[in-house]
C-alpha cells in the first residue's frame, strides 16, 4: 500500500469543516487528515467533530516533515504570511479565495476599520497584487505547488459546460454570473481589516475566477496563449453604515473582445443563488451551482425534518425548499479536493494554480478602484 498523503486543513471555521467532510471523501489515494491552528484545543474539538483526525498546532504542524500540503482555511489577512512558512517548510499549498486581500498592509497596527476601508483604492490594488506576487514566488523558489481554492472550476455544472465548450469549434462571447446570499458565517468577513473587501470580493471572486478561467483555457486552445482581461469597471452598494459594500458588480473586457458580467450580493433571503451563463458564438450553457432543484420538498411547518441541513444560507424549513442532494460536489469543493490530490500524486501543474488566484485579486481591486474613481481601469 503506498505512503498516505498527509493534509494539514489549517483553521477551524466554517470552510475548514467543509474541506474536512471532502478531503474523507476524495477517491484513489490514501490521505491522513491534520487539524492544525494556533488555538490547540479548537483544532482538537474540530478533529473530534470529524472522525478523531489528528490536532497539531500551527508551529508543529510547520515543523512534520511529513505533511504535504497545507490547506488555508483561514481570514484573508493570513493568507500571504501562512503561505510563505508553509512553503519555507517545504509544504505545497491549497489558498482559498481570495489569494490575498488589502487588510492594512503599511497602515498603523493600531489602524481602525474605518481608516484601513478609507485607503485610496490604487494603494489597495498595488499591496494586495504585492501580496499575491510574494506567495507565488515564495512557492516557486521552495519548489512547491500553490494551488488556487476556487470552487467553482470544479462544480459539475461548470466543468461539463468547459468540456463541451472546448468540443465545439465556438468561442465565448459574453458571461454572466453572480453569486448572492445573506452575508457570511464568520465574524471577520465583518471587518475590513481581516476581510480586505465585502461582497464582490466574497463572493464575486467565484464568477470572476470562473471567467478568467475559462477565457484562458479557451485562449490556450484556439491561439496557443490565454485570452486575457484588459480592463474592468465597477459599481457597489453599501447599505447599514458599513464600510464593507453589500452588492458589488463589475465588468469586464477581454483582449479578443469578449466581456463578462460579475457580481456578489448579501442582499438575498431565502437560501443561496450561484449562476453562470456563458453565451458563446456557436452554443449557449446556463451553469447552475445553487439553487439545485434536482430534489424539491414542501413542508407545513419549519422543523417538519428534524435537524436535517437543507441547504446553505436557508433559515428554515417550512414551504417549498431544494435539499441538495451533495452540495459539497455540485459547488465544487469536493472536485477541487479530488484535483489537488490527483495533481499531487501525479506530480503535475495544478487545474486551478495561484496566478488565475492573482489575476483575481487585480481584478477585483482594480473594481474597487474603478467604482472610487467612477472610470474604467485597464488592468
Amino acid at each position: 500500500m503506498s505512503t498516505p498523503l498527509r493534509i494539514a486543513v489549517v483553521g477551524t471555521g466554517f470552510l475548514a469543516r467543509t474541506r474536512l467532510r471532502c478531503w474523507r471523501r476524495v477517491f484513489g489515494h490514501p490521505l491522513e487528515i491534520v487539524v492544525a491552528a494556533r488555538d490547540v484545543a479548537k483544532a482538537q474539538a474540530l478533529a473530534r467533530e470529524h472522525g478523531g483526525a489528528q490536532a497539531l498546532s500551527l508551529d508543529a504542524a510547520l515543523a512534520d516533515k511529513s505533511i504535504a500540503l497545507f490547506d488555508l482555511c483561514v481570514a484573508n489577512r493570513a493568507h500571504r504570511e501562512l503561505c510563505e512558512r508553509a512553503a519555507g517548510a517545504g509544504k505545497h499549498v491549497l489558498c482559498t479565495k481570495p489569494l490575498t486581500a488589502f487588510w492594512g498592509q503599511g497602515l498603523a497596527a493600531d489602524a481602525s476599520a474605518d481608516v484601513v476601508a478609507s485607503t485610496e483604492r490604487a494603494s489597495m490594488l498595488s499591496r494586495a497584487v504585492q501580496d499575491a506576487e510574494a506567495m507565488l514566488a515564495a512557492c516557486t523558489k521552495a519548489g512547491v505547488q500553490l494551488f488556487y481554492g476556487e470552487n467553482w472550476v470544479f462544480a459539475p455544472a461548470i466543468a461539463r459546460a468547459a468540456a463541451l465548450g472546448a468540443a465545439s469549434k465556438g468561442r465565448i462571447l459574453e458571461m454572466r454570473g453572480g453569486e448572492s446570499h445573506s452575508g457570511s458565517h464568520s465574524a471577520y468577513a465583518k471587518d475590513w481589516r481581516h476581510a480586505g473587501g465585502g461582497a464582490l470580493l466574497r463572493l464575486g471572486a467565484h464568477p470572476i475566477g470562473a471567467m478568467l478561467w475559462l477565457k484562458r483555457r479557451e485562449g490556450e486552445r484556439l491561439r496557443g496563449a490565454p485570452v486575457r482581461a484588459i480592463s474592468v469597471s465597477a459599481e457597489l452598494a453599501h447599505h447599514g453604515g458599513s464600510k464593507l459594500e453589500s452588492w458589488g458588480a463589475c465588468t469586464l473586457k477581454f483582449d479578443d473582445g469578449s466581456v463578462g458580467l460579475a457580481f456578489g450580493s448579501d442582499q438575498l433571503l431565502g437560501g443561496m443563488q450561484s449562476q453562470l451563463s456563458l453565451l458563446a458564438s456557436d452554443h449557449r450553457f446556463e451553469c447552475t451551482l445553487s439553487p439545485n432543484d434536482a430534489l424539491r420538498a414542501f413542508a407545513p411547518r419549519d422543523g417538519a425534518f428534524g435537524g436535517e441541513y437543507i441547504m446553505e444560507k436557508l433559515d428554515g424549513q417550512a414551504g417549498w425548499t431544494t435539499p441538495i442532494p451533495d452540495e459539497d460536489w455540485s459547488s465544487g469543493h469536493q472536485g477541487l479536493l479530488q484535483s489537488v490530490a490527483d495533481a499531487l500524486l501525479a506530480h503535475r501543474a495544478p487545474e486551478c494554480d495561484g496566478a488565475l488566484g492573482a489575476e483575481v485579486v487585480r481584478v477585483v481591486y482594480a473594481a474597487y478602484q474603478s467604482a472610487a474613481e467612477g472610470r474604467r481601469i485597464a488592468l
